[in-house]
């Protein structure tokens, strides 16, 4: 059998290409799920043409100015794009982006259940004409079910799938902070393009890929699924604390900072007694010496870590935490987080451009050593990008003109 080191790489010196380079997506989007996915293949070398709507493009431009005018989801989901305005009311629009769709290898959409099929440009038509095309369909509930014609905003989905039941205080349920159902509906779509691709590569045929926030975020709440399903009762809200670990929450220090604590196990207990909270004895007293003690006497626990690290400041807190090799964090908000020291220290920041000039912007997750470093192309005005896509599709300057006089596109 041959062995992959037995077939070096040519130039091993050389750096490896983004791997998308060569590939085009075109993505009829809006909001957070489909933007955010297309977003991860420009990262990696992606071409992105961006269909938008000519009266305001995006709504997700409009939902806040707080990136220096722009809106922050925007900025967020939709770098290194370019910004195509049609009306897709119009058979003239539809069919600049049936013409941009004939040479892509992706096509992506999140419009409202049933849109897509009624301007033929549902993931089966497509494919159906173009046999080489991965076209993804993102959807709230999938494409059918008594469901399927809901409105599947984030919150909503986030409640749907059981989400917010588990997320909270014991006396009050809350949605994540962040748009979880969007994310994760993204991500699943991110990668089944990524699979397509691959699966294309082997075939030669592309086809349709199916995701829902409902599927990805239900998959998402795998352990309190199981946990209800097998146990019977599903996992108390807790907010911070664990249901099942003590200590494990955040704590108050002296100078009002909060420090996060984690105990795995019985001997982490007693280095917490011994060598944060000074009082060696609480390592054996039977009311903590063990998890199962401690969470019966959670009350207790808590009231005696927080007494420990109150007095302390939060930086003495996490300090004696970390000698005595214990799970700590600081407790940070996203003022705190744009200037983590971790993320400074690898040198994770970058500049991206944009209508307003530069904006700040972390690389991507995903690292690719040896290989180009993420593309992190600028934030498109609204447009940007129309005249240039019309002429790449053979249109003339005056039937662009003529597009643009009769609001097909802008």
């Amino acid at each position: 059998m041959e062995h992959l080191a037995d077939h070096p790489p040519a130039h091993p010196s050389a750096a490896q290409p983004l791997p998308l380079e060569g590939i085009t997506v075109v993505a009829v989007e809006q909001a957070v799920a489909a933007p955010f996915a297309t977003r991860q293949l420009a990262d990696l070398g992606a071409r992105v043409i961006k269909v938008e709507r000519v009266d305001g493009g995006d709504f997700a431009r409009g939902y806040d100015t707080a990136a220096g005018g722009l809106a922050s989801h925007f900025v967020w989901c939709n770098r290194g794009k370019e910004s195509l305005a049609l009306n897709l009311k119009d058979p003239r629009g539809r069919e600049v982006v049936r013409r941009l769709v004939a040479d892509a290898d992706v096509f992506v959409q999140n419009l409202a259940h049933g849109a897509a099929a009624r301007l033929g440009l549902d993931a089966a038509t497509l494919c159906a004409d173009h046999p080489r095309l991965i076209a993804v369909d993102i959807s709230g509930y999938g494409p059918h079910g008594p469901y399927a014609d809901k409105r599947a905003y984030d919150m909503l989905v986030q409640c749907e799938t059981g989400l917010v039941s588990v997320t909270g205080t014991p006396e009050r349920p809350v949605k994540a902070g962040i748009p979880a159902a969007d994310i994760a509906a993204a991500m699943y779509a991110f990668s089944g393009v990524l699979a397509a691709l691959v699966r294309r590569g082997v075939t030669g045929r592309g086809g349709p890929v199916e995701v829902s926030l409902l599927d990805s975020l239900a998959e998402w709440m795998g352990h309190p699924l199981h946990h209800t399903m097998h146990d019977g009762e599903p996992p108390a809200r807790t907010g911070l604390a664990h249901p099942v670990i003590a200590p494990y929450d955040a704590y108050p220090t002296a100078d009002g900072g909060q420090v996060l604590l984690s105990v795995q196990n019985d001997r982490e207990w007693r280095r917490l007694a011994e060598q944060v909270m000074e009082r060696p004895e609480l390592g054996t007293d039977p009311v903590f010496a063990t998890n199962a003690a401690r969470v019966a006497h959670r009350a207790e626990t808590d009231a005696a870590v927080a007494r420990a690290l109150g007095a302390l400041d939060t930086g003495e807190a996490l300090a004696r935490l970390e000698r005595a090799g214990l799970a700590c964090a600081r407790l940070r908000d996203p003022r705190e987080l744009a200037e983590h020291p971790q993320l400074a220290a690898r040198d994770r920041w970058r500049q991206v451009g944009s209508p307003v000039g530069p904006l700040r912007a972390l690389l991507p997750p995903l690292t690719l050593p040896g290989g180009g470093e993420a593309r992190m192309g600028d934030v498109p005005a609204l447009g940007q990008h129309t005249g240039a896509l019309l002429r790449a599709v053979g249109m003339t300057d005056d039937e662009i003109a003529a597009l643009r006089r009769d609001g097909v596109a802008a």
